[in-house]
């Protein structure tokens, strides 16, 4: 992602969290704070869907990852660049450019409105991973007990957690480098009210 939104307007957040930490919970309760929200995860699942893009991923990983009915099966993907580094690459080179100039215009759009929202909170799963934290003005890192991550995973049916947890950054680096580190091992409204006094202090 070379654009940086960020640096005026509305607060630009950046949100992580590992496996099973429970980002996706936090992303909603964000929203009902008054945040407008965004997914970097839904933003590439939406370019897996254009056709420009089934096709150039079906010519260089094949169609084994192209669903019956034509249509990319993001499961395929990930399972094959998770065994192939150098596809990961490629597919990751790829598509954030394209990820980062949605957000771009997102951030854009918020920033012009007559009535903004207290702020604009991206979720990124591999932010420190992917060196992005400079992109926004303040990060968020979402944290919880192991056992507890574990199980949510394995209730969502994610699957080879640890192996894909291998890739990230452990939570307790992901939290020293974040600027707020909100843990997420109670319940939600307990939740919402740590991310509500994140808020506002941003």
């Amino acid at each position: 992602m070379s654009e940086t939104p960020g640096r005026s307007g509305v607060p630009f957040v950046g949100l992580t969290g590992g496996i099973g930490a429970g980002k996706s919970t936090a992303l909603v309760a964000l929203q009902e704070l008054g945040a407008e929200t965004l997914s970097a995860d839904a933003v590439v699942h939406e370019l897996l869907g254009s056709d420009e893009i089934r096709d150039v991923v079906a010519e260089r990983l094949g169609v084994g990852v192209l669903a019956e009915d034509g249509s990319v099966d993001r499961a395929a993907v990930a399972t094959h660049v998770f065994e192939h580094p150098d596809d990961r690459a490629w597919l990751e080179g790829m598509l954030w450019p394209r990820v980062g100039a949605r957000i771009a215009e997102w951030k854009a759009e918020l920033d012009g409105r007559e009535s903004p929202p207290v702020a604009a909170i991206v979720e990124v799963p591999l932010l420190f991973e992917a060196g992005m934290e400079s992109v926004f003005d303040t990060t968020i890192a979402v944290v919880a007990d192991e056992d507890l991550r574990s199980t949510r995973a394995a209730a969502r049916g994610h699957t080879a957690v640890a192996e894909r947890s291998a890739r990230q950054l452990g939570q307790d680096e992901k939290a020293q480098r974040a600027d707020h580190a909100v843990r997420n091992d109670g319940s939600r409204e307990e939740l919402k009210a740590e991310l509500s006094r994140v808020l506002a202090t941003i």
